[in-house]
């Protein structure tokens, strides 16, 4: 995993074991800090509030970024998971997938859900992970879509 951005109570990464390859969309998951947080129920209202807007910022940018590195993604979908913890007997923590859709995937076709097998089924062989480039220019966007006065801190009641 590949850190590619930090709030206050969360991580932005780019999978290492995408469930949607680099050139069927790509794959990020956004993480809370503290692994004591199962879900979103549990979140306070400050964190909700600062979860909603970093999704927000991550999906736009994510979608720019992969549409300025050749990727036609046209389609941001976002789960909240955590049910594999429990094949390990792993307490879960709350992450969102950030699974960009793009028009001409081949494993992840869109516009169907994406499909989630098991990971020893073999499904995800030779899935791609997100490059440095992809990285970088996901970090620009962020950057520049964070920046817009919609997402200022003040508009969020998070300063």
């Amino acid at each position: 995993m590949s850190q590619i951005y930090e709030s206050q109570n969360f991580t932005v990464e780019s999978s290492d074991k995408p469930f949607v390859s680099r050139e069927d969309g790509g794959h990020l998951k956004i993480k809370v800090k503290d692994l004591s947080i199962t879900d979103r129920t549990v979140l306070e209202p400050i964190q909700a509030i600062e979860l909603m807007r970093l999704t927000m910022i991550v999906g736009e940018a994510f979608q720019i970024a992969m549409n300025n590195k050749g990727i036609p993604v046209v389609k941001i979908n976002y789960q909240d998971m955590g049910n594999w913890a429990f094949k390990k007997d792993k307490k879960p923590y709350l992450h969102i997938h950030v699974f960009g859709r793009a028009t001409n995937s081949v494993k992840q076709i869109f516009p169907e859900s994406v499909y989630l097998p098991a990971r020893e089924s073999g499904f995800y062989d030779g899935f791609e992970s997100l490059n440095d480039e992809d990285i970088e220019e996901i970090q620009k966007q962020i950057k520049i879509v964070e920046s817009q006065e919609r997402y200022n801190l003040k508009n969020w009641n998070l300063i």
